[in-house]
Protein backbone atom coordinates (compact mmCIF):
# COMPACT_ATOMS: atom_id res chain seq x y z
CA UNK A 1 0.00 0.00 0.00
CA UNK A 2 2.85 2.37 0.77
CA UNK A 3 4.09 2.49 -2.81
CA UNK A 4 0.58 3.05 -4.20
CA UNK A 5 -0.20 5.76 -1.68
CA UNK A 6 3.00 7.69 -2.36
CA UNK A 7 2.30 7.56 -6.07
CA UNK A 8 -1.32 8.65 -5.55
CA UNK A 9 -0.42 11.66 -3.39
CA UNK A 10 2.51 12.58 -5.64
CA UNK A 11 0.27 12.64 -8.70
CA UNK A 12 -2.36 14.63 -6.81
CA UNK A 13 0.27 17.36 -6.30
CA UNK A 14 1.37 16.96 -9.94
CA UNK A 15 4.94 16.14 -8.97
CA UNK A 16 7.26 13.93 -10.97
CA UNK A 17 9.28 11.33 -9.12
CA UNK A 18 12.37 13.47 -9.64
CA UNK A 19 10.64 16.56 -8.25
CA UNK A 20 9.39 14.72 -5.17
CA UNK A 21 12.80 13.23 -4.47
CA UNK A 22 14.47 16.61 -4.81
CA UNK A 23 11.92 18.44 -2.62
CA UNK A 24 12.03 15.68 0.02
CA UNK A 25 15.82 15.64 0.08
CA UNK A 26 16.15 11.99 -0.85
CA UNK A 27 17.80 10.37 -3.82
CA UNK A 28 15.80 9.66 -6.95
CA UNK A 29 16.82 6.00 -6.81
CA UNK A 30 15.52 5.69 -3.25
CA UNK A 31 12.14 7.05 -4.29
CA UNK A 32 12.01 4.75 -7.31
CA UNK A 33 12.71 1.73 -5.11
CA UNK A 34 10.01 2.73 -2.61
CA UNK A 35 7.38 3.50 -5.27
CA UNK A 36 8.09 0.30 -7.17
CA UNK A 37 7.85 -1.78 -4.00
CA UNK A 38 11.48 -2.93 -4.24
CA UNK A 39 12.17 -1.24 -0.90
CA UNK A 40 9.37 -2.35 1.39
CA UNK A 41 10.96 -1.01 4.58
CA UNK A 42 12.25 2.53 4.08
CA UNK A 43 13.60 4.32 7.13
CA UNK A 44 11.25 6.38 9.25
CA UNK A 45 13.38 9.45 8.47
CA UNK A 46 12.84 8.91 4.74
CA UNK A 47 9.13 8.38 5.25
CA UNK A 48 8.86 11.59 7.28
CA UNK A 49 10.56 13.55 4.50
CA UNK A 50 8.20 12.11 1.90
CA UNK A 51 5.06 12.64 3.98
CA UNK A 52 6.04 16.23 4.80
CA UNK A 53 6.68 16.98 1.13
CA UNK A 54 3.39 15.37 0.11
CA UNK A 55 1.62 17.28 2.91
CA UNK A 56 0.07 14.13 4.38
CA UNK A 57 0.55 12.28 7.65
CA UNK A 58 2.59 9.10 7.92
CA UNK A 59 -0.66 7.34 8.83
CA UNK A 60 -2.16 8.36 5.48
CA UNK A 61 0.84 7.00 3.60
CA UNK A 62 0.58 3.67 5.39
CA UNK A 63 -3.21 3.46 5.25
CA UNK A 64 -4.81 0.58 3.40
CA UNK A 65 -7.54 1.57 1.00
Amino acid sequence: MLSKNIKKFRKKLRLSQEQLAQKAGITYSTLIKIESGANKNPTIATMRKISKTLEVSLDKLLEEV
